[in-house]
């Protein structure tokens, strides 16, 4: 039966047990998997985890095993039991207190497995009033306001992809955690038990916000600092076409290029360290990026340092040249998605492997425990 164990990368070795969970779970253990873990991915045998409507596979389960299992069977529970003796780190989603009702808690797998890693991610974390609430990733980054921070001053709060509570402040907050207990390991010889919170990495990522609010940099309404979308060489306009550009010229000299482009003098315009005349400066640069369609401001500004780029939708970004020279957008199995990354040196990761890779427990077993199989 054809596997799918660790193949290439900085994390070559490395030995994960994922459980079927959304969102910043199986993107945490894809960055795993990308890097070069072996990870195990299990699910119950009547889940559709690794499909979406109409049957097409989930990319994001990419480059793993699949081991299908009957968490209340107890020859299934033994098995993963067997697979958790060997990992080095259990990747898990489920409320708080699910995990010890199935016998696979940290305190019954972390007994027998002293170095085994174990991060549990939730949205309110293991305690406190909120941990047995649901919630979404608008709902982790409402209370943490950065979601109060997004938009404009005249509109409600814009809801952003969940980039924010998902994947910033849940998947990238796992892996480092991971990362960590797995260098503290190397000198205790001990795991740990990682409680993941979306709040807590949500609040995290706010940490610019909350230095500028320190020294007085930071105002509480929507949409008129600095980089939040209120200057208005830092924001987004529409070009002749109806397409968009991205303008983030805010140091002096990215902005004196900016007005280069534009064909305006800075004696012309209104003082953009004024921000009484924001509101006008950004007038004026809506009217000049309206005369021009997006190509013709991509040419005009490409080479320079006025840091103007197009915003492109996902259609356009798959066929990008820049991206698809750089590798930073590939093709899987016919599916266009992101690369691995980051790159690295001495260790390059593989090529991703499409989802869907039927193992069994006694297969992945074996792998494991076969002589140099180690870290």
């Amino acid at each position: 039966m054809t596997n799918c164990q660790s193949h290439g990368g900085p994390l070559t070795g490395l030995r994960v047990v994922e459980f079927a969970g959304l969102g910043p779970v199986p993107h945490g253990a894809m960055i795993l998997a990308d890097l070069g873990a072996d990870v195990v991915l299990v699910v119950p045998h009547s889940s559709r985890a690794l499909d979406l409507a109409g049957g097409r596979p989930d990319h994001v389960l990419r480059n793993r095993s699949v081991v299908r299992a009957d968490l209340k069977a107890p020859r299934d529970l033994a098995a993963v039991r067997e697979l958790l003796a060997q990992a080095d780190v259990a990747v898990e989603g489920m409320r708080p207190g699910t995990m010890e009702r199935l016998g696979l808690g940290p305190d019954e797998c972390c007994a027998e497995n002293i170095r085994l890693v174990y991060a549990r991610m939730t949205g309110w974390g293991q305690e406190g009033a909120l941990a047995a609430r649901a919630g979404h990733d608008i709902n982790y980054i409402g209370i943490t306001g950065a979601l109060a921070a997004i938009g404009t001053p005249a509109q409600p709060p814009t809801v952003p992809l969940n980039l924010v509570g998902d994947y910033g402040g849940g998947s990238m907050l796992m892996v480092i955690g991971v990362l960590a207990a797995l260098h503290e390991r190397e000198t205790s010889g001990r795991g740990q038990v990682i409680d993941v919170a979306m709040v807590d990495g949500a609040a995290l990522l706010t940490q610019l916000m909350w230095a500028m609010r320190g020294y007085g940099e930071w105002s509480a309404g929507r949409g008129t600092n600095l980089i939040d979308g209120g200057a208005p060489f830092y924001s987004t306009y529409r070009c002749a076409d109806g397409g968009y550009v991205a303008v983030g010229a805010l140091e002096p000299q990215f902005y004196r290029a900016l007005l280069a482009g534009l064909e305006l003098d800075e004696s012309d315009v209104p003082d953009r360290d004024d921000r009484a005349q924001w509101p006008a400066l950004r007038e004026c640069f809506a009217r000049e990026f309206s005369r021009r369609p997006r190509a013709e401001w991509e040419a005009r500004f490409a080479g320079t340092d006025a840091c103007v780029t197009p915003v492109l939708d996902f259609e356009e970004v798959a066929g990008d040249s820049y991206l698809r020279d750089r590798g930073t957008i590939i093709d899987v199995a016919g599916v266009t998605q992101a690369a691995p990354a980051p790159r690295f040196s001495r260790t390059p990761t593989s090529d991703p492997r499409a989802p869907g890779i039927e193992s069994d427990a006694a297969e992945v077993l074996a792998r494991w425990t076969r002589p140099g199989h180690s870290e």
